[in-house]
């Protein structure tokens, strides 16, 4: 496994990640009330 494909798969799990609690930060904002 070479740097770059290193390099290519955290960018890759970054951004699935910043997705998926955009995501959910939408959600909780569109139903009134934080799950926190």
């Amino acid at each position: 496994m070479s740097v770059l494909d290193g390099v290519s798969l955290l960018l890759a799990v970054g951004l699935f990640i910043y997705l998926l609690v955009a995501l959910l930060r939408a959600d909780e904002t569109r139903s009134g009330h934080a799950q926190l």
